[in-house]
């Protein structure tokens, strides 16, 4: 990471579940790099990793500008993006919107200034196609 990002986590056990690593790996490298550029390469990055019923719940929070919630519904949409012209084609977070269905999980967002945390949720009993 930039010497300008202070990484926190906080995990616990968790137990083995049915994934494809290769994509979900993506997923995480899109987040980071996304919290990465919203905190213009500057505040604390969180990692909370546990289990939450039956679920491995990951959570990803940045203290960049956030979200506004004018265009919260919009993120997910191909082709959507924030970033100048250039530097984002706007596919990041549609792809892992595709990976997180395909493993039958879900994302969920909640955003403040300074605060924005993405959540996924991955249920452990998957049965994958």
């Amino acid at each position: 990471f930039n010497r300008g990002i202070k990484v926190v986590r906080n995990s616990s056990d968790l137990p083995d579940i049915i994934c494809y690593p290769d994509q979900l790996n993506q997923v995480w490298t899109n987040l980071i790099s996304n919290a990465i550029h919203a905190m213009n390469n500057q505040g604390t990055l969180t990692f909370d990793v546990g289990q939450e019923n039956s679920e491995v719940k990951v959570s990803i929070t940045d203290t960049g500008s956030g979200i506004d919630p004018s265009i919260k519904d919009k993120i997910f949409e191909p082709f959507f993006t924030t970033k100048p012209r250039g530097e984002g084609t706007g596919l990041g977070l549609d792809i892992i919107k595709k990976i997180i269905d395909k493993h039958q999980g879900r994302i969920e967002l909640t955003s403040i200034p300074h605060c924005t945390t993405f959540t996924i949720y991955l249920p452990i009993n998957a049965k994958l196609s």
